[in-house]
């Protein structure tokens, strides 16, 4: 069975016992998570869609650990104009363990 989630402004598709990297989510690791935006819950044919979330449908997941992403650099650069801006960026993430999908 899997399910699409929505969090941090993105969707995700899950499945049971799957582990996922997720937006950083204000929890200790080890604790319970609970997502309620579900979109979508299906297996096979088997497949119920919400008009735009289904209603008591949730998956629960638990924290793993948290993290920072892989550095990526930002340049801003206008030739011959003496202009040039360099930042680094590190996304910080929450990386979760699927344990039940839901369906309404």
């Amino acid at each position: 069975m899997y399910a699409v989630i929505a969090t941090g402004g993105k969707q995700y598709r899950v499945t049971k016992d799957g582990v996922l990297r997720v937006e950083k989510l204000d929890a200790e690791p080890g604790a319970t998570v609970e997502f309620g935006e579900v979109l979508l819950v299906g297996e096979g044919a088997d497949v119920k869609v919400g008009q735009p979330t289904l209603k008591g449908g949730k998956v629960l997941a638990t924290v793993v650990r948290h993290g920072k992403g892989a550095k990526v650099s930002v340049i801003k650069f206008k030739r011959r104009k003496h202009y040039l801006r360099q930042k680094n960026h590190r996304q910080l993430y929450t990386e979760v363990k699927v344990t039940d999908i839901r369906a309404g």
